[in-house]
């Protein structure tokens, strides 16, 4: 659980697609005059404990604005 303060590209030399999918909800709110993005994801299906929280990032305005450049760079076909 974290708070994302900065985004670094990496190369991979041999990425591949992940065999797991996961289920990610979302939630927005306000803390001490910032709003924040919350990201939380669950395990898989075959997961020992389903339903909790597997994995939780937080992204400030800075942060958000940061990955929007990084998504539209990544998938120019995306608005």
């Amino acid at each position: 659980m974290a708070l994302i303060r900065s985004f670094e590209m990496k190369t991979l030399h041999r990425g591949g697609l992940h065999p797991t999918r996961v289920d990610c909800e979302w939630s927005s709110f306000e803390r001490d005059g910032k709003r924040l993005l919350q990201l939380d994801t669950y395990g898989s299906d075959e997961r020992k404990d389903k339903g909790t929280v597997s994995q939780t990032l937080q992204l400030d305005e800075s942060a958000a604005g940061e990955l929007l450049r990084i998504l539209r760079k990544a998938f120019p076909g995306i608005a």
